[in-house]
């Protein structure tokens, strides 16, 4: 089968490997239908991601067809259409009982990570039963590829960790696509305020396009000031940092009200600066999270019912064996205008 493999930091090429096999009872083979490219893909990359090495097939999302199960797995067959989750999860360990499915002693974040990801013909799936998800009749599959990662990531991570309330006033720092998952699933709860910032204009049109209430380009670095415009000089309840980079992290403590949330969703390679000088006496609360997927079944639900489209945050497509021009047009996003691409046969 024809994958896409990391060769190292600023290396990737398209081989060809053996088709994985069951190796245990609770594994499913599943033939990829639709996939996808995640930012951390890029992180990893950069080399940004140092568990993953050289040689490891890339990918963590997708949709597809369940071509052979283990002879303990109970809720999949042969033939079945299914969302596959970007963790993987034993169900079991004392992480997956609380509820912290990342964190699973034997599973978590490991797809297109410690081993053999989605971005090719066939994906071996651990924990078959606790980690894939059936595809409803009728929901289109495009959507369901956002369901593996993003949505639930920019939900879990940004909105529950925020704790976005009701009448309360968010940014979100990064309109890409996490930065736009996270604005999208914000609106479940209403807030009075939703502003993103960003550096690229067109990136900022499609915030508006999805429910942003103000929109701040910091090309000119003044993004603090003019949000201060914005607020009446108190800052935001729940400032969400959606790029991984030390600047975007420091623009959230730069504009966090007293008593507010910065939530992390990033992935951040190098060290970032915390001004506990200046927040000490505010009342703040940081949170990280590596995402659970433990809200994926009630995100299919609004999916299903229409209530969220993440097919919008789709822009491009490309035939699988067109992966590294995917990977292009998604790495110049500034250029391409790009937010999701989906890659299918």
């Amino acid at each position: 089968m024809r994958v896409l493999v990391y060769k190292g930091p600023g290396q990737k090429a398209v081989e060809d490997r053996p088709v994985p096999k069951i190796t245990e009872p609770t594994d499913a083979i599943i033939k990829i239908v639709k996939t996808t490219i995640c930012g951390t893909d890029l992180h990893i990359l950069k080399g940004d991601v140092p568990t993953v090495t050289p040689g490891r097939i890339l990918g963590h999302e997708g949709v597809g067809v369940i071509q052979e199960v283990g002879a303990a797995v109970a809720t999949f067959r042969p033939g079945d259409r299914v969302i596959v989750s970007c963790i993987s999860s034993c169900g079991k360990c004392e992480y997956c009982r609380k509820g912290m499915y990342s964190h699973c002693t034997t599973g978590g974040w490991i797809l297109g990570n410690t081993i053999d990801g989605t971005q090719a013909e066939y994906v071996r799936i651990p924990y078959a039963d606790t980690s894939l998800y059936h595809v409803p009749t009728g929901v289109d599959e495009d959507s369901l590829v956002m369901l593996s990662d993003i949505l639930p990531t920019g939900f879990e991570c940004g909105v529950l960790n925020g704790k976005v309330q009701p009448g309360s006033t968010i940014a979100i720092v990064g309109a890409g696509p996490v930065g736009l998952a996270a604005l999208l699933t914000a609106q479940f709860y209403s807030p009075a305020e939703s502003i993103m910032i960003d550096l690229d204009d067109n990136r900022l049109e499609v915030s508006t396009r999805f429910g942003a209430t103000a929109t701040i380009n910091n090309k000119d670095g003044k993004a603090t000031e003019k949000l201060m415009r914005i607020t009446g000089g108190r800052g935001v309840d729940t400032a969400i940092e959606a790029v991984g980079v030390p600047a975007s992290f420091l623009l959230c403590q730069d504009i966090v009200a007293p008593g507010g949330v910065i939530a992390n969703i990033g992935v951040h390679g190098m060290k970032a600066d915390l001004h506990l000088e200046r927040l000490w006496d505010r009342n703040i609360a940081i949170t990280t999270r590596l995402v659970d997927t433990v809200t994926t079944p009630m995100l299919l639900k609004t999916v299903q019912s229409r209530k969220v489209d993440p097919k919008r945050l789709i822009t491009h497509r490309f035939k699988r064996d067109m992966i590294l021009d995917a990977y292009e047009t998604f790495g110049h996003a500034a250029k391409t205008n790009a937010l999701k691409v989906i890659i299918e046969d």
